[in-house]
């Protein structure tokens, strides 16, 4: 176990104003850990045979894992708008990415104030709530994490930066991007993955005696990779992109480690639930170098509604409650863990207002059905028929305006054309899990009932 200097949160984090309304000592304490840009099968119990993720895998071993789990959308901000407040991203009004401040100067994008997070259903049960990690939901004063129900924000507010500098890594403004809840903060050298493990670590030295929430928004395996050095020098044989790719899972995976080791050593582990998912699939960025991560046998990455795009990893842990070292293959959403979150802690909310189900029936019985009858994804206005859109009902998959984002997909080679012919591209998602035959010409029926199904969709969540 790493031993850590506690970082000055902390006058900040100690007299932070928390009104308790109900508050449980024995309640659980929550860690939702979101990774980025992770592959669908980056982790050593998902497939992975060339990098080394131990501790995921502990998290696995001490929980259930599920097979057929997607994130809210295949890009970053709309679904962590979806796995915040249990909604798809249209629902909670967030068709896309956040800009940065400097190309949106009204600051108007972002979550709304009006949606209910994770964190503001928390607080009603007495919870101290913690976002440490990236924000990229918004930049104005009602849409910063301390106005969104965080008592407490460390981290960044864009999309991606430095883990050195702590500048935003992208094509400028390259500004400085490190807070400590509305305050910019300077910590210069200092490697981020590390600093979000020690923030974390003190959050649970100081809060033993209050049940905690802690969103851990970690920026990796997001670009620019920046694994330590340790990791590297194992990785040192790999082919590039993927050595370097590697080397920053692992860096992450380790310091899960370090936080995990510390519930542990202090007897919290076994009535804490921790949570991991990816936000989406991996990139094929310039900046990632053109890829990296591994999505397998399913198709595409990031910015898709192909399979690679949108199936993620995904794993709860709770010892005191649910089984451990299971597999669900149920389809599950990442707008499930707000209900599966609140039913675990008997936390109030409007049910007719979420999208989400709790996944609290299917981790606690194997043969419980898939909560969803169907899953529907788009980014993009309501009425931008241009926009990439998904639903699954079934076995089924249909795409709307689908995007290979893969720059090894060529369309000349496959025939395929996707703003032609192509443009609704119809799946048996089961029986053809990459995704490359379109059998929308064969099924017309089931065409037609999926699209039909998208439309009233697409009614009821612009109302």
């Amino acid at each position: 176990m790493r031993a850590f200097t506690l970082p000055l949160i902390l006058s900040t984090l100690l007299c932070s104003t928390t009104i308790v309304i109900s508050q449980d000592n024995n309640a659980p304490n929550i860690i939702l850990i979101l990774a980025d840009d992770l592959g669908s099968i980056d982790l050593n119990c998902y497939g992975s045979d060339d990098l080394a993720t131990p501790n995921l895998d502990r998290l696995a071993a001490n929980g259930v894992r599920f097979t057929q789990f997607y994130a809210g959308a295949p890009v970053c901000s709309p679904s962590r708008a979806a796995l915040l407040t249990g909604k798809t991203n249209l629902g909670a009004g967030l068709p896309g990415n956040v800009p940065i401040p400097e190309k949106d100067p009204e600051l108007s994008r972002g979550l709304p104030s009006s949606e209910v997070t994770i964190a503001e259903m928390l607080k009603g049960k007495g919870y101290y709530t913690a976002l440490v990690g990236k924000w990229h939901l918004g930049h104005a004063q009602d849409k910063l994490p301390n106005a969104q129900g965080f008592d407490y924000f460390f981290g960044h507010q864009r999309g991606c930066i430095d883990n050195y500098s702590h500048f935003f890594f992208w094509s400028g403004p390259n500004k400085h991007d490190l807070y400590r809840n509305d305050r910019q903060i300077y910590q210069p050298g200092k490697y981020f993955p590390d600093l979000m493990a020690e923030e974390i670590n003190s959050i649970i030295d100081h809060k033993k005696d209050q049940p905690f929430f802690i969103y851990w928004a970690a920026n990796v395996p997001h670009y620019p990779y920046q694994g330590t050095e340790k990791w590297q020098e194992l990785y040192k044989d790999l082919e590039m992109p993927r050595r370097e790719y590697a080397a920053f899972v692992s860096s992450l995976d380790e310091r899960i480690g370090w936080v995990m080791d510390k519930l542990e050593e202090e007897g919290m582990l076994e009535n804490t639930v921790v949570i991991f998912q990816s936000d989406h699939g991996h990139s094929y960025e310039e900046r990632a170098f053109f890829g990296g991560g591994n999505s397998g046998s399913y198709r595409s990455g990031k910015f898709s509604m192909f399979e690679g795009g949108l199936r993620v990893p995904a794993i709860i842990s709770y010892p005191n409650r649910i089984p451990k070292g299971q597999v669900r293959d149920q389809v599950a959403s990442g707008m499930d863990w707000f209900p599966t979150i609140a039913e675990i802690t008997g936390a109030e909310y409007n049910e007719t207002e979420i999208e989400g189900k709790s996944l609290m029936p299917v981790i606690t019985d194997p043969n419980f059905p898939t909560q969803h009858s169907e899953l529907h994804w788009q980014t993009g206005s309501y009425d931008d028929h241009s926009s990439g859109w998904a639903v699954r009902k079934g076995d089924w998959k249909l795409l709307g305006n689908p995007r290979d984002t893969d720059p090894n997909w060529d369309p000349e080679k496959t025939g395929e054309d996707f703003k032609g012919k192509d443009r609704l591209f119809l799946v048996n998602v089961v029986k053809d899990v990459s995704e490359r035959n379109n059998l929308a010409e064969e099924n017309p029926g089931k065409l037609e009932e999926l699209h039909k199904l998208h439309k009233k969709w697409l009614e009821n969540v612009s109302r």
